[in-house]
Protein backbone atom coordinates (compact mmCIF):
# COMPACT_ATOMS: atom_id res chain seq x y z
CA UNK A 1 0.00 0.00 0.00
CA UNK A 2 2.79 2.35 0.62
CA UNK A 3 4.51 1.75 -2.73
CA UNK A 4 1.45 2.66 -4.55
CA UNK A 5 1.45 6.65 -2.48
CA UNK A 6 -1.97 7.03 -1.08
CA UNK A 7 -0.79 10.42 -0.34
CA UNK A 8 -0.94 10.97 -4.03
CA UNK A 9 -4.15 10.46 -4.80
CA UNK A 10 -5.16 13.45 -3.31
CA UNK A 11 -4.17 14.95 -7.04
CA UNK A 12 -7.11 12.83 -8.46
CA UNK A 13 -9.30 15.24 -7.06
CA UNK A 14 -8.28 17.79 -10.06
CA UNK A 15 -11.09 15.13 -11.83
CA UNK A 16 -13.99 17.51 -10.86
CA UNK A 17 -12.91 20.59 -12.09
CA UNK A 18 -15.13 20.26 -15.60
CA UNK A 19 -18.28 18.61 -14.04
CA UNK A 20 -18.33 20.54 -10.63
CA UNK A 21 -17.56 24.07 -12.95
CA UNK A 22 -20.96 23.28 -14.75
CA UNK A 23 -22.52 22.51 -11.53
CA UNK A 24 -23.50 18.75 -12.96
CA UNK A 25 -22.29 16.72 -10.30
CA UNK A 26 -25.77 16.64 -8.68
CA UNK A 27 -26.72 14.36 -12.33
CA UNK A 28 -26.11 10.71 -11.01
CA UNK A 29 -24.66 9.71 -14.14
CA UNK A 30 -22.18 12.70 -14.36
CA UNK A 31 -21.50 12.07 -10.54
CA UNK A 32 -20.76 8.23 -11.07
CA UNK A 33 -18.33 8.81 -14.16
CA UNK A 34 -16.89 11.27 -12.42
CA UNK A 35 -16.19 8.73 -9.52
CA UNK A 36 -15.22 5.68 -11.90
CA UNK A 37 -12.13 8.68 -13.29
CA UNK A 38 -11.43 9.62 -10.00
CA UNK A 39 -10.78 6.49 -8.92
CA UNK A 40 -9.00 5.19 -12.20
CA UNK A 41 -6.97 7.99 -12.30
CA UNK A 42 -5.69 7.57 -8.80
CA UNK A 43 -4.94 3.60 -9.56
CA UNK A 44 -3.51 4.44 -12.62
CA UNK A 45 -1.60 6.42 -10.99
CA UNK A 46 -0.70 4.01 -8.94
CA UNK A 47 0.38 1.73 -11.27
CA UNK A 48 2.29 4.39 -13.08
CA UNK A 49 4.25 5.01 -9.82
CA UNK A 50 5.03 1.39 -9.37
CA UNK A 51 6.90 1.01 -12.98
CA UNK A 52 8.72 4.09 -12.46
CA UNK A 53 9.92 3.34 -9.00
CA UNK A 54 10.92 0.14 -10.14
CA UNK A 55 12.81 1.51 -13.40
CA UNK A 56 14.64 4.24 -10.94
CA UNK A 57 15.50 2.04 -8.15
CA UNK A 58 19.05 2.55 -7.90
CA UNK A 59 18.98 6.20 -8.43
CA UNK A 60 16.35 6.35 -5.45
CA UNK A 61 19.04 4.60 -3.44
CA UNK A 62 21.08 7.21 -3.72
CA UNK A 63 18.59 10.22 -2.56
CA UNK A 64 18.17 11.14 0.98
CA UNK A 65 14.10 10.41 1.13
CA UNK A 66 13.27 8.38 -1.51
CA UNK A 67 15.60 5.79 -0.93
CA UNK A 68 13.33 5.00 2.20
CA UNK A 69 10.49 4.06 -0.13
CA UNK A 70 9.42 0.60 -0.48
CA UNK A 71 10.95 -0.46 -3.55
CA UNK A 72 13.97 1.56 -3.25
CA UNK A 73 14.59 -0.12 0.34
CA UNK A 74 14.23 -3.80 -0.95
CA UNK A 75 11.01 -4.33 0.86
CA UNK A 76 9.03 -4.86 -2.50
CA UNK A 77 10.80 -6.81 -5.04
CA UNK A 78 11.14 -4.50 -8.07
CA UNK A 79 9.61 -7.09 -10.35
CA UNK A 80 6.57 -7.61 -8.13
CA UNK A 81 6.12 -4.13 -8.24
CA UNK A 82 6.26 -4.38 -12.11
CA UNK A 83 3.62 -6.91 -12.60
CA UNK A 84 1.36 -4.95 -10.17
CA UNK A 85 1.66 -1.72 -12.11
CA UNK A 86 0.93 -3.09 -15.64
CA UNK A 87 -2.32 -5.24 -14.00
CA UNK A 88 -3.22 -1.41 -12.48
CA UNK A 89 -2.72 0.68 -15.70
CA UNK A 90 -4.45 -2.25 -18.09
CA UNK A 91 -7.26 -2.52 -15.82
CA UNK A 92 -8.14 1.12 -15.32
CA UNK A 93 -8.04 2.02 -19.34
CA UNK A 94 -9.97 -0.75 -19.54
CA UNK A 95 -12.82 0.04 -16.76
CA UNK A 96 -12.54 3.91 -17.65
CA UNK A 97 -13.80 3.18 -21.37
CA UNK A 98 -16.70 0.55 -20.30
CA UNK A 99 -17.43 2.38 -16.70
CA UNK A 100 -17.71 5.71 -18.16
CA UNK A 101 -16.61 6.81 -21.61
CA UNK A 102 -14.19 5.23 -24.15
CA UNK A 103 -12.61 9.03 -23.71
CA UNK A 104 -11.90 8.26 -20.27
CA UNK A 105 -10.36 5.31 -21.60
CA UNK A 106 -8.26 7.04 -23.92
CA UNK A 107 -6.85 9.73 -21.62
CA UNK A 108 -5.71 7.18 -19.30
CA UNK A 109 -3.55 5.12 -21.71
CA UNK A 110 -1.79 8.88 -22.85
CA UNK A 111 -1.20 9.01 -19.18
CA UNK A 112 0.06 5.23 -19.21
CA UNK A 113 2.20 6.10 -22.40
CA UNK A 114 3.53 9.37 -21.03
CA UNK A 115 4.60 7.65 -17.74
CA UNK A 116 6.22 4.57 -19.65
CA UNK A 117 7.76 7.25 -21.90
CA UNK A 118 8.78 9.36 -18.95
CA UNK A 119 10.31 6.51 -16.97
CA UNK A 120 12.54 5.31 -19.70
CA UNK A 121 13.88 8.73 -21.03
CA UNK A 122 12.09 11.74 -21.01
CA UNK A 123 13.17 12.38 -17.64
CA UNK A 124 16.38 13.01 -18.71
CA UNK A 125 15.88 15.83 -20.90
CA UNK A 126 15.76 18.78 -19.19
CA UNK A 127 12.60 21.72 -19.87
CA UNK A 128 11.02 18.47 -21.50
CA UNK A 129 10.96 16.61 -18.04
CA UNK A 130 9.13 19.78 -16.55
CA UNK A 131 6.25 19.61 -19.28
CA UNK A 132 6.02 16.45 -19.36
CA UNK A 133 5.24 15.69 -15.41
CA UNK A 134 3.23 19.03 -15.45
CA UNK A 135 1.01 17.20 -18.01
CA UNK A 136 0.82 14.22 -15.32
CA UNK A 137 -1.62 16.91 -13.72
CA UNK A 138 -3.10 18.38 -16.48
CA UNK A 139 -4.65 15.35 -17.46
CA UNK A 140 -6.71 15.04 -14.52
CA UNK A 141 -8.87 17.80 -15.12
CA UNK A 142 -9.13 16.82 -19.05
CA UNK A 143 -10.26 12.80 -17.59
CA UNK A 144 -13.17 14.30 -15.81
CA UNK A 145 -14.39 16.00 -18.54
CA UNK A 146 -13.68 12.98 -20.89
CA UNK A 147 -15.67 11.05 -18.80
CA UNK A 148 -18.36 13.19 -18.14
CA UNK A 149 -18.63 14.85 -21.82
CA UNK A 150 -18.33 18.08 -19.75
CA UNK A 151 -16.05 21.02 -21.63
CA UNK A 152 -13.20 22.55 -19.84
CA UNK A 153 -13.34 26.12 -20.39
CA UNK A 154 -10.00 27.42 -22.14
CA UNK A 155 -8.87 29.81 -19.58
CA UNK A 156 -9.47 27.45 -17.00
CA UNK A 157 -7.55 25.17 -18.92
CA UNK A 158 -4.34 27.65 -19.12
CA UNK A 159 -4.90 27.64 -15.18
CA UNK A 160 -4.67 24.06 -15.01
CA UNK A 161 -1.72 24.05 -16.90
CA UNK A 162 0.61 26.47 -15.75
CA UNK A 163 -0.46 25.75 -12.06
CA UNK A 164 0.79 21.98 -12.68
CA UNK A 165 3.90 23.97 -14.15
CA UNK A 166 4.17 26.11 -11.02
CA UNK A 167 3.99 22.84 -8.79
CA UNK A 168 6.65 21.13 -10.80
CA UNK A 169 9.18 23.85 -11.03
CA UNK A 170 8.74 24.29 -7.09
CA UNK A 171 9.29 20.52 -6.86
CA UNK A 172 12.45 20.74 -8.78
CA UNK A 173 13.72 23.86 -7.01
CA UNK A 174 14.05 21.76 -3.51
CA UNK A 175 15.52 18.70 -5.08
CA UNK A 176 18.23 20.90 -6.51
CA UNK A 177 18.91 22.36 -3.37
CA UNK A 178 18.57 19.64 -1.01
CA UNK A 179 20.96 17.41 -3.23
CA UNK A 180 23.49 19.67 -4.04
CA UNK A 181 26.66 18.33 -5.68
CA UNK A 182 24.49 15.13 -5.84
CA UNK A 183 21.77 15.72 -8.09
CA UNK A 184 23.18 14.55 -11.02
CA UNK A 185 23.92 11.33 -9.64
CA UNK A 186 19.77 10.85 -8.96
CA UNK A 187 18.68 12.80 -12.13
CA UNK A 188 20.88 13.99 -14.75
CA UNK A 189 18.15 16.19 -15.74
CA UNK A 190 18.77 18.22 -12.22
CA UNK A 191 22.07 19.16 -13.07
CA UNK A 192 20.63 21.34 -15.88
CA UNK A 193 18.80 23.48 -13.61
CA UNK A 194 20.44 26.66 -12.46
CA UNK A 195 18.11 27.84 -9.00
CA UNK A 196 17.67 30.98 -10.52
CA UNK A 197 16.49 29.58 -13.43
CA UNK A 198 13.77 27.73 -11.78
CA UNK A 199 12.32 30.18 -9.44
CA UNK A 200 11.53 32.10 -12.96
CA UNK A 201 9.91 29.25 -13.96
CA UNK A 202 8.21 29.20 -10.72
CA UNK A 203 6.94 32.85 -11.01
CA UNK A 204 6.12 33.01 -14.50
CA UNK A 205 3.90 30.00 -14.25
CA UNK A 206 2.33 31.52 -10.96
CA UNK A 207 1.57 34.69 -12.93
CA UNK A 208 0.05 33.07 -15.85
CA UNK A 209 -2.05 30.53 -13.20
CA UNK A 210 -3.37 34.03 -11.66
CA UNK A 211 -4.18 36.30 -14.93
CA UNK A 212 -6.08 32.98 -16.44
CA UNK A 213 -7.96 32.24 -13.27
CA UNK A 214 -9.02 36.00 -13.07
CA UNK A 215 -10.00 35.65 -16.73
CA UNK A 216 -11.72 32.68 -16.28
CA UNK A 217 -13.50 34.05 -12.64
CA UNK A 218 -14.84 37.53 -14.98
CA UNK A 219 -15.86 35.05 -17.76
CA UNK A 220 -17.97 32.50 -15.68
CA UNK A 221 -19.84 35.81 -13.44
CA UNK A 222 -23.37 36.01 -14.21
CA UNK A 223 -24.44 39.52 -14.78
CA UNK A 224 -25.92 41.68 -12.06
CA UNK A 225 -25.07 38.56 -9.43
CA UNK A 226 -23.22 38.69 -6.60
CA UNK A 227 -19.09 38.67 -7.56
CA UNK A 228 -18.63 34.91 -5.59
CA UNK A 229 -16.47 33.86 -8.67
CA UNK A 230 -14.47 37.06 -8.50
CA UNK A 231 -14.01 37.30 -5.35
CA UNK A 232 -12.67 33.46 -4.92
CA UNK A 233 -9.75 35.59 -6.70
CA UNK A 234 -8.37 36.49 -2.87
CA UNK A 235 -8.08 32.66 -1.87
CA UNK A 236 -6.52 31.63 -5.27
CA UNK A 237 -4.07 34.91 -4.74
CA UNK A 238 -3.34 34.09 -0.88
CA UNK A 239 -2.49 30.44 -1.77
CA UNK A 240 -0.21 30.90 -4.36
CA UNK A 241 1.40 33.18 -2.13
CA UNK A 242 1.37 31.02 0.49
CA UNK A 243 2.99 28.04 -1.28
CA UNK A 244 5.61 30.47 -2.65
CA UNK A 245 7.00 31.06 0.91
CA UNK A 246 6.57 27.30 1.46
CA UNK A 247 9.01 26.77 -1.63
CA UNK A 248 11.23 29.81 -0.08
CA UNK A 249 11.67 27.41 2.80
CA UNK A 250 12.30 24.40 1.30
CA UNK A 251 9.03 22.46 1.33
CA UNK A 252 8.36 21.99 -1.98
CA UNK A 253 9.97 18.60 -2.80
CA UNK A 254 6.75 16.67 -2.18
CA UNK A 255 3.75 19.09 -2.95
CA UNK A 256 1.06 17.16 -1.64
CA UNK A 257 2.69 16.80 1.88
CA UNK A 258 3.42 20.72 1.55
CA UNK A 259 -0.34 21.28 0.95
CA UNK A 260 -1.80 18.70 3.07
CA UNK A 261 0.31 19.75 6.29
CA UNK A 262 -0.10 23.50 5.74
CA UNK A 263 -2.98 24.91 7.64
CA UNK A 264 -3.35 28.01 6.16
CA UNK A 265 -3.26 26.28 2.70
CA UNK A 266 -6.16 24.17 3.70
CA UNK A 267 -8.14 27.27 4.87
CA UNK A 268 -7.55 28.95 1.64
CA UNK A 269 -8.49 26.16 -0.45
CA UNK A 270 -11.83 25.69 1.92
CA UNK A 271 -12.47 29.40 1.41
CA UNK A 272 -12.23 28.88 -2.06
CA UNK A 273 -14.36 25.92 -2.29
CA UNK A 274 -17.18 28.03 -0.77
CA UNK A 275 -16.79 30.60 -2.86
CA UNK A 276 -16.77 28.05 -6.05
CA UNK A 277 -19.84 26.55 -4.76
CA UNK A 278 -21.38 29.67 -4.15
CA UNK A 279 -20.60 30.94 -7.23
CA UNK A 280 -22.16 27.61 -9.30
CA UNK A 281 -25.36 27.20 -7.07
CA UNK A 282 -26.01 31.05 -5.59
CA UNK A 283 -26.44 33.69 -8.31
Amino acid sequence: MKALRPKQWIKSVLVLAAPAAAGMLGNGTVLFHTLVALVGFSLCASGGYLINDAADVEQDRRHPKKRHRPIAAGIVPANLARVVGVLLVLGTIAGGALLADWRLGLVLAVYVALTFSYSWWLKHMPVVELMVVAGFFLLRPIAGAAATGVPMSQWFLIVASFGSLYMVAGKRTAEVTDLGEDASAHRKSLSAYPVSYLRQIELLAAAVTLLAYCLWAFERAAPGGFPWYQISIVPITFGLMRYQLLLERGHGGAPEEAVLGDRHLLLAGLAWVVLFGLGIYVQ
